[in-house]
């Protein structure tokens, strides 16, 4: 039988090189060296492809005949059309996570807010990490898997983006404003409020990229 992605040596492969784009390690734009990576990782050719190929299907990488795999690029059309698909989809997900929200949904969303800030406050680079752990509480709250998953690839595809710009200190301060913002509207049960935080809050995000992509 064969084993699960997760579980075979491709799945250990995608996880590696997934976390290699995602952190700017391999820049947008930047051809996958199959011979290098392979014998990084210690493992054949083989495997390798197949974890290309499944993070290809998740859009971070882009096939080119004849070339290889290339970490995917994006253009401001690129950026609004994500935007457009990961507002409408965390609008959603803030509004069933004001009305499903326990009080434990709420406990951890406090831990990562508090935890951005302790974070911001050291001066040092913002780990984008915190941002998604905090969107993924609220997906969490939410409860429901569909949304989450959609939002997760969508997600990836930002912090692929991001791995190419620059820090943004005031836009990070204001978007843990925004994050304070929505555990208060969800703590209250507010889902209209909620909706329209996180619509704010996500607006905020897009222009400040396509602004860095334009410098």
């Amino acid at each position: 039988m064969t084993p699960p992605l997760h579980l075979s040596l491709a799945g250990q492969a995608v996880d590696v090189l997934r976390e290699q784009v995602l952190t700017g390690e391999i820049p947008p734009g930047s051809r996958v060296n199959e011979v290098e990576v392979a014998q990084q990782l210690g493992i054949s050719r083989g495997p390798l492809r197949e974890a290309i190929r499944h993070l290809a299907s998740e859009r971070l990488l882009t096939l080119v005949p004849h070339r290889g795999a290339f970490v995917t690029d994006a253009d401001a059309d690129d950026v609004r059309a994500l935007f457009e698909l990961r507002t409408a989809l965390e609008c959603a997900a803030a509004e069933l996570a004001a009305s499903r929200r326990t009080d434990v949904d709420l406990v951890r969303l406090h831990e990562v807010c508090a935890e951005s800030r302790r974070h911001y406050q050291t001066g040092k680079p913002f780990p984008y990490r915190l941002d998604l752990a905090f969107h993924q509480a609220l997906l969490d709250a939410a409860r429901s898997p569909q949304i989450a998953e959609q939002v997760r690839l969508v997600q990836q595809r930002v912090v692929l983006l991001r791995s190419a710009l620059e820090d943004d200190p005031p836009h990070q301060h204001a978007s843990m404003d925004d994050h304070d913002e929505l555990v208060k509207a969800v703590e209250d049960g507010d889902a209209a409020r909620a909706s329209t935080v996180m619509r704010r809050h996500l607006s905020r995000v897009c222009a400040q990229m396509l602004t860095s992509l334009n410098r």
